[in-house]
């Protein structure tokens, strides 16, 4: 392959990892310039696809990593928002579970503890998945 052709398509990737905001592109961008620099180098052309291949898959390894880092940090950092924010219990069932308005829609909800009493209006002391963890309020 001409090593015109390996940088032109990685310029195109880079170009279209700049619209789109993922980095899966700009991982195979960077494989394509790796391919690039071998044929440069002279090397041949299944010398130049295998390294642009382990170039790709581990440049697409790194982007799922930093994906999913990122979302657990900002599931954390979001959950971390409702803590102490006031609910509205809507129903309290017999084994102390709830039903609860909080942001616009309802929630399930536990006690923090058995010896919490169930009232009304409760806080949000922890979030545990989509479910929330009620403590009296202060």
């Amino acid at each position: 392959m001409p090593l015109w052709l390996w940088w032109a398509i990685a310029l195109a990737l880079v170009g279209a990892e700049l619209m789109t905001g993922t980095f899966y592109l700009l991982a195979i961008a960077v494989a394509f310039l790796a391919g690039g620099i071998v044929a440069w180098a002279g090397g041949a052309l299944t010398i130049q696809l295998a390294i642009a291949g382990v170039v790709g898959v581990a440049g697409s390894a790194l982007a799922y990593y930093y994906q999913q880092k990122t979302q657990l940090n900002n599931q954390a950092s979001t959950m971390m928002l409702d803590v102490g924010k006031k609910v509205i219990v809507v129903q309290w069932n017999a084994d102390k579970t709830a039903r609860v308005e909080y942001s616009g829609t309802q929630w399930d909800a536990v006690l923090a503890s058995p010896e919490t009493p169930c009232h009304t209006e409760m806080k949000i002391a922890e979030v545990r998945g989509s479910t929330l963890v009620l403590t009296a309020l202060d």
